[in-house]
């Protein structure tokens, strides 16, 4: 059905008049007669009585009146729900207990005003294809994974390094140090079963790892990361990583300990994604918010990935 007949044909129905009803929609009064026209062809009824004051509804007219306006009503829902600055921002991080989901609450404390979705995708080559397709308007990812190319319209920028941290149980023989070298790691298990393969945090421990002679083992199932800290918490034998900013919360027994890495600090570079044609206004002012309050570290006396965007 033709909206814009539907348009005309409430137009004349709430002024009377065609002649009225032409001046509202800045059209001729031979314009509206002929989608009247064309309206009533397709309804096959007639919908208005002309007469010298004007026109007035049939009974088909005054029946198909409320659904014409429902009509329109829902051709303003649709086009609100896709229209820039109307529909929420959506934005991909990893996981909702990762940096990146801080950083998302952050910008939601200072914009309260901007609708945000959060949605989690596995892997940086699902989340640019996502970007690349418009299903989302931007994603976090750590790194621009080793050897692969950005699409031309999908555009990246720093937004944070993460300082890494060692959590260890209260039995590790570290438990009980204030901070720790990279070099004091070699010949630990480094456990982390979260790392699967092909995914750019797996990319980035790799490269940690052979950089310092480290071992990272990502043998077994991951169920979780309380999974995780119960099994550091018994353990004599077994530490992690995690970010700094990875909010943990553990029972008051496990007595685990996080422990600050010095020499250099490995930092967990956080990145920005986004089509540069995406018109957004929400996307503007992410970019702002993590631009003035998330400068980058310097690069003296941290570490991170060649590979890594700076």
């Amino acid at each position: 059905m033709d909206l814009n007949a539907v348009r005309t044909f409430v137009a004349v129905a709430e002024t009377g008049q065609f002649q009225k009803a032409a001046v509202d929609l800045s059209l001729t009064q031979q314009a509206v007669s002929k989608r009247v026209g064309a309206l009533e062809t397709e309804l096959g009824v007639r919908l208005f009585t002309r007469t010298a004051r004007g026109a007035g509804l049939t009974i088909d007219g005054q029946a198909f009146l409320p659904h014409a306006r429902a009509l329109l009503q829902a051709e303003e829902r649709a086009a609100a729900s896709v229209r820039p600055g109307s529909r929420a921002l959506r934005v991909d991080v990893v996981g909702r207990r990762t940096a990146a989901a801080g950083l998302l609450r952050s910008f939601h404390r200072a914009h309260p005003e901007i609708p945000l979705d959060v949605v989690t995708l596995f892997g940086a080559d699902e989340a640019v294809a996502a970007v690349q397709a418009g299903t989302i308007d931007a994603t976090f990812r750590a790194v621009t994974r080793p050897g692969s190319q950005l699409p031309d319209e999908v555009r990246a920028a720093p937004v944070f390094d993460e300082e890494l941290q060692l959590c260890a149980g209260p039995a590790h023989t570290f438990a009980t140090a204030q901070a720790l070298t990279l070099a004091q790691l070699a010949g630990h298990r480094i456990w982390m079963p979260s790392n699967a393969p092909g995914t750019e945090w797996r990319a980035y421990y790799d490269d940690l790892a052979a950089a310092f002679g480290l071992t990272i083992d990502t043998i077994g199932p991951d169920f979780g990361v309380e999974a995780l800290l119960d099994a550091l918490a018994d353990s004599a034998t077994v530490v992690s990583f995690f970010g700094e900013r990875t909010p943990l919360v553990w029972p008051a027994g496990h007595d685990l300990r996080r422990i600050p890495l010095r020499d250099p600090t490995p930092v967990y570079p956080h990145a920005l994604l986004w089509r540069d044609d995406n018109p957004h206004p929400g996307l503007t002012a992410l970019r702002d918010h993590l631009t003035s309050r998330y400068p980058n570290r310097p690069d003296a006396g941290t570490w991170r990935p060649d590979w890594a965007l700076r």
